[in-house]
């Protein structure tokens, strides 16, 4: 098996040079990159296609879970989080089966994470990452109070319902779908890209196909939808498929399956 391309991220220089040392005596690790805030990893990331990301989670700016967030589905990485949290997000990670390393780090448990690591990536190369992180999240963010959901139809004055409404620590935010960028699934949850945001959504994409405009929102892979209007380029990818290069700067892969939609709208 060739080595597994990692980035490792941590904003605590000592904790980012133990996960060096105790990588570089890895023979199944390759580190590829190396980030101090949450900001350069999705940059990374996006950039580098990594196999195995080394996550902090509480960071300053874009924390660990915005990362994971951020990255669209079928890119997700395996994720292994570094984080110092207490046993109620450990359940969560291990009722989703989420590796995670808790602090302070310890080397025989690394190097447990790291075998664990090529084991799922052996038997889930089919399906995404994402969906487990983003119910581990989920559970996380319910405990803090933090819980993202849809608010009830009925909760909902007539005249915002062809807008998304999420409900987000109690307060309903209401955000018109010119302003989302690009959504990705997870699972039964949807991860709204919008201004600079990331909103999670308890609902399937095929419903919320159903509510978007179909003249601005495109279906560009099975679980990716994107707002044409923030497409700045297209360029082909070696394997098939294109890569969207939004004006946010995310990049966004197309299937060869949705390809021809694409092309049919940018001739």
């Amino acid at each position: 098996m060739q080595k597994l391309r990692t980035i490792i991220v941590d904003d605590e220089p000592l904790a980012l040079d133990f996960l060096r040392s105790c990588l570089a005596e890895s023979n199944d690790i390759e580190i590829v990159e190396e980030c101090r805030n949450g900001r350069d990893a999705v940059a990374a990331a996006i950039r580098l296609r990594p196999e195995l990301l080394f996550l902090d989670i509480q960071m300053p700016g874009i924390n660990g879970f915005e990362v994971v967030k951020a990255l669209q589905a079928d890119l997700m990485p395996m994720v292994i989080f570094v984080t110092a949290f207490d046993q109620y997000a450990v359940d969560a990670f291990d009722l989703h089966a989420v590796d995670y390393i808790l602090k302070p780090l310890d080397k025989e448990r690394v190097t447990r994470s790291i075998e664990r690591a090529i084991d799922r990536i052996k038997s889930d190369q089919e399906q995404s990452f994402k969906t487990p992180l983003i119910g581990a999240i989920e559970s996380i963010s319910e405990r803090v109070t933090s819980h993202v959901a849809e608010a009830p139809e009925e909760d909902v004055p007539s005249g915002i319902k062809r807008k998304l409404v999420v409900r987000d620590s109690g307060v309903v935010k209401v955000i018109p779908f010119d302003d989302i960028d690009w959504v990705d699934a997870a699972g039964d949850y949807m991860c709204v890209h919008a201004l600079g945001e990331t909103h999670i959504v308890r609902t399937t994409l095929t419903e919320l196909i159903a509510k978007l405009d179909d003249s601005l929102f495109v279906r560009i892979h099975r679980s990716t939808i994107v707002n044409i209007e923030r497409v700045v380029s297209v360029s082909p990818l070696q394997k098939g498929g294109n890569l969207l290069h939004l004006k946010g700067g995310e990049e966004l892969k197309v299937s060869r399956n949705y390809r021809e939609a694409i092309r049919n709208l940018f001739q």
